[in-house]
């Protein structure tokens, strides 16, 4: 049964809230904030930049909200306005009153936003769990999206191998600040969080998500993706199989493009996020085409 994502109780709220206050002082540059209903519930949004480029959305992973874009916003925003959103169902200030049923609620619900922000087609950017709601906006509401940049997309073109799931689930059920230390550096070596995004994730382990979990892309879905597609992946992820993805992308979307970045894992957006940014603001500017 479809649910409705909730924090467990007031004082989790709270504490998720003061947690999520203490972020925002991460966000280099100047930006405005809103409150788009949806028939999904309110969607938080938050807008920076601007210029002559189509609009930039961006979809955060598991655990996360709009505020872990920090670190690229002010480069993905040097031409156009860039907004990212708090997923309905996932701990952040949106708030969900209704389930999403299936997939294509995914696409409904991107388009309402859209809609509320007065917004046409955009670029979408997804990391991670965001990069699986991403590709469903894509299926799903096709017509909206001008390209469809994925970052780390585990679970989306190949399948999330079980040792890591294992992993996670254990740190599940012992998360522990040594715990968080550990997985932090397995899935981005040689990086750590701040504080603040620490606290943040820590903060929302208060929250039962709804926003579903990654599958993998059956080949007529992945072969019927309209927008021009680019994949990044860190060629040391740990939940994701960077070579296999790029072997079933060439045999089922040759169109797609794949970047492997040596030494990087899951974490790659925050492991080099100056090329991470480059990288996806050439690739939109190319697709820079409002049809």
């Amino acid at each position: 049964m479809a649910r409705i994502g909730r924090f467990r109780n007031d004082a989790a709220r709270d504490t998720y809230l003061r947690a999520y206050a203490a972020m925002e002082g991460l966000w280099p540059v100047p930006s405005t904030t809103a409150d788009v209903p949806t028939a999904y519930g309110t969607t938080y949004v938050r807008r920076s930049g601007s210029g002559d480029g189509l609009p930039l959305v961006l979809l955060h992973g598991y655990g996360g909200n709009g505020l872990y874009w920090h670190d690229v916003v002010e480069a993905l925003a040097g031409d156009r306005a860039v907004v990212a959103l708090d997923t309905v169902g996932a701990a952040g200030r949106s708030v969900q009153t209704a389930p999403l049923h299936d997939d294509a609620d995914y696409g409904a619900w991107f388009a309402q936003v859209l809609d509320g922000l007065g917004l046409g087609r955009v670029h979408l950017l997804g990391e991670s769990l965001g990069a699986w709601h991403a590709s469903l906006v894509a299926l799903h509401a096709s017509d909206r999206v001008a390209s469809l940049s994925l970052i780390e997309p585990n679970g989306v073109v190949t399948r999330t191998p079980f040792r890591a799931l294992a992993r996670v689930l254990w740190f599940g059920v012992n998360p522990t600040d040594e715990g968080w230390r550990r997985v932090s550096e397995w899935l981005a070596p040689g990086t750590r969080p701040t504080d603040a995004e620490l606290e943040c994730m820590k903060a929302a382990q208060g929250y039962r998500t709804a926003a579903g979990w990654a599958r993998p892309l059956k080949d007529t879905e992945l072969a019927s993706v309209v927008p021009p597609l680019l994949a990044l992946y860190g060629e040391r992820s740990v939940v994701s199989e960077p070579h296999a993805a790029r072997r079933r992308l060439a045999e089922r979307l040759p169109s797609a493009e794949v970047e492997i970045f040596p030494g990087a894992g899951h974490g790659v957006r925050g492991q080099v996020p100056d090329q991470v940014a480059a990288l996806v603001s050439r690739f939109v500017a190319r697709h820079d085409v409002d049809r």
